[in-house]
């Protein structure tokens, strides 16, 4: 009969890494921001020819609403990427159903309307972006060098 020698069993469990919890939920919501901003992007590529007489209101509408979703984007996240994400989302959904099919026929014709949505979203984004960097750099200065930003009320909790 063999015999068994107990220095080789380690009694104590191994303990299991600390995962990062704060890293996922972070990364989650940057994803969830890229893929309104991409869905802002279909919609808008297939409702922006709405007019009231001659004014594009459809597109009009469009370019505010990411507009504000970038703002708010940063805002929610508490840094300007926050801004960036969707901004690059949407930016990418658009410019890909602007392109011609195969057949040569494009989504997102060289109308006023057209015009309007893809120029004046862009123009959006792109503000959403700076006043994100803006707002950001702001509170930073007024925090001083060095200061780390507070931490929300509920945190760890």
């Amino acid at each position: 009969m063999p015999t068994y020698n107990l220095h080789s069993v380690d009694s104590l469990p191994q303990p299991r890494p600390q995962r990062d919890s704060q890293a996922f939920v972070t990364g989650g919501g940057y994803a969830l921001l890229f893929l309104l901003g991409a869905l802002q992007g279909l919609i808008g590529c297939f409702q922006f020819s709405h007019t009231a007489g001659p004014v594009p209101v459809a597109s009009l509408l469009l370019a505010a609403l990411i507009l504000a979703t970038c703002v708010l984007g940063a805002a929610g996240m508490g840094s300007a990427a926050g801004a960036l994400v969707p901004a690059l989302g949407w930016l990418l959904t658009s410019v890909i159903f602007t392109l011609p099919t195969p057949g040569g026929s494009v989504i997102v014709t060289n109308t006023a309307a057209g015009a309007w949505y893809l120029y004046g979203g862009s123009v959006c984004a792109a503000a959403g972006v700076v006043i994100a960097f803006v707002t950001r750099s702001r509170a930073r200065m007024q925090r001083g060098p060095g200061a780390r930003p507070p931490l929300p009320r509920n945190f760890g909790s």
